[in-house]
């Protein structure tokens, strides 16, 4: 069984989609990821599937209920944090805590097996307000708030947006231990280094969702050989091969650019070849293992070229 169902949901504000013809399948107790930039429709997608925001056309269902008809019955099986921290700044640790509990008639005793591992690291600041929490605890109060009711799913938007990264760290552990408890999971990031942390991942940019799959796959999936350069000015460098008919892409990625060659055969020489022509000093070549975002990179690419192929004809 699916715990998470979207078909086809497509969210307009004044012309834009935000949401466009987004499908994907969440089964149970997985920990999945919703990878993209912000403004890429992360959020409007998490509020359509947490009834907060009815879509313009599309279905969409948690645990087998549908999300306009049954939105009753979802929002006591959901557990919903948003990307902005939204608790009581004027309520303490405590205060809030026993507010979600009132509201979902429950209590921290009798969910405390489910939240203890992150309750006993909020636990001494009991007494203190939110707003003055650091970003770290507000992000464990937040989360605890949510699982306060035992949700059956979990949607987590951007939780580690602005926090350190110790902090990340902790996060992705406490998410680790709740998949172990069968809560299905769906988190969105515009980390594209926690992308490799979800059993599976779905690539979103501009609405549109790029590919659908295990991330180790995604990776495996990227069709050429990635190469790395780097010189003395490595953005003149950048300029030069940007326009070299040899080079199919290339973009800065650090202190390397990462660059595909339009031709398939080629190797690191070749590459040095190309660049050569440009004399460059301190030039440095290497072949490069794909990462999830040269991955993100390229289906970007390839959307844009189909976008305006498409508008083209």
């Amino acid at each position: 069984m699916f715990s998470v169902v979207a078909k086809n949901i497509i969210k307009t504000y004044n012309g834009v989609k935000a949401v466009d013809d987004v499908s994907f399948e969440v089964k149970k107790g997985e920990l999945f990821g919703l990878i993209g930039p912000d403004g890429a429709g992360k959020t409007s997608l998490f509020r359509v599937l947490t009834t907060l925001l009815l879509a313009d056309s599309g279905t969409a269902s948690v645990e087998g209920h549908d999300v306009v008809k049954d939105y009753q019955i979802i929002r006591n099986k959901v557990g919903y944090m948003p990307g902005k921290f939204s608790l009581y700044q004027d309520l303490t640790v405590a205060e809030n805590l026993n507010f979600f509990a009132a509201i979902f008639e429950t209590s921290i005793e009798e969910n405390y097996d489910l939240i203890k591992d992150i309750y006993e690291q909020i636990k001494p600041f009991s007494n203190r307000r939110a707003g003055k929490l650091s970003g770290g605890m507000k992000q464990k109060l937040a989360l605890c708030c949510a699982l306060i009711h035992k949700p059956e799913v979990l949607f987590l938007d951007e939780p580690t947006t602005g926090v350190d990264v110790v902090s990340r760290k902790e996060f992705w552990d406490m998410l680790g231990k709740l998949k172990d408890q069968n809560i299905s999971i769906v988190v969105s990031t515009p980390y594209m280094d926690e992308a490799k942390l979800c059993d599976r991942i779905a690539l979103i940019q501009n609405g549109k969702i790029m590919s659908v799959d295990e991330p180790e796959t995604i990776v495996k999936s990227f069709p050429k050989t990635l190469f790395g350069a780097k010189s003395k000015n490595i953005y003149k460098l950048l300029e030069n091969l940007r326009t070299d008919p040899a080079i199919e892409s290339c973009y800065a990625f650090g202190e390397y650019l990462h660059l595909t060659l339009s031709d398939r055969q080629g190797n690191e020489q070749t590459v040095r070849d190309i660049a050569s022509q440009y004399q460059p000093e301190e030039l440095e070549i290497k072949k490069i293992t794909p990462t999830i975002e040269d991955s993100f990179i390229r289906l970007m690419h390839e959307q844009k070229g189909i976008t305006e192929n498409t508008h083209g004809e």
